[in-house]
């Protein structure tokens, strides 16, 4: 699993910058398709991928324990769709 320190700790080794700079300039981009997504904005990253928000409609579920019909409220989701260039790599 990579998280967060391993990007910036990437990042900081890369481009000679402090960790602390380079954690920064994660968070920060992190933040941004974070507020693109929560505005209902697409955010497309070339060569990596776009987020984009997908509406998914109130419909009907079962509760798995009793069998009953129940509601499922409208929500929001945010997806991820690959660029070619990443599904490229992945399936080398």
């Amino acid at each position: 699993m990579t998280t967060t320190n391993d990007i910036a700790d990437k990042i900081a080794a890369d481009h000679g910058l402090t960790k602390t700079q380079s954690k920064a300039i994660v968070e920060a981009v992190f933040a941004a398709i974070s507020s693109a997504a929560t505005s209902g904005a697409e955010t497309s990253i070339q060569g990596f991928g776009k987020f984009k928000i997908k509406e998914k409609p109130e419909h009907e579920g079962r509760n798995p324990s009793t069998g009953a019909t129940i509601k499922v409220a409208a929500s929001r989701k945010l997806g991820f769709t690959p660029a070619k260039a990443l599904k490229d790599a992945l399936n080398k």
